[in-house]
C-alpha cells in the first residue's frame, strides 16, 4: 500500500513539473502560439543534430534521447 501511494505521489510530482513547464512556455508566448524556436531542444547522440520538444513527448521529455526511431536503432548498435 505504501508503494502505491509513493508511486502516485511521484506521478503527481512529475505532472506538476510538466504543468509548470507548459505554463512557462505559455507565459513566454504571451498567450499566442508557441514558436518552435522557443521550445526546448536536445542534441541527438546518434546523428548529432538538435531536435525540439514535441507535443507527443509532453509526458516523457526527460526520457527522450534520440530524435527518431532510426537514430534509436543506430545508436544502440554502435
Amino acid at each position: 500500500m505504501v508503494a502505491i501511494s509513493a508511486s502516485m505521489s511521484n506521478k503527481r510530482m512529475k505532472n506538476e513539473r510538466l504543468g509548470a513547464f507548459v505554463r512557462s512556455i505559455q507565459m513566454r508566448s504571451h498567450g499566442k502560439a508557441v514558436r518552435k524556436q522557443d521550445l526546448p531542444e536536445k542534441l541527438c547522440p546518434a546523428c548529432r543534430r538538435p531536435f525540439a520538444w514535441r507535443k507527443k513527448w509532453e509526458r516523457c521529455w526527460e526520457e527522450v534521447v534520440y530524435c527518431s526511431q532510426r537514430c534509436r536503432r543506430e545508436g544502440k548498435a554502435s
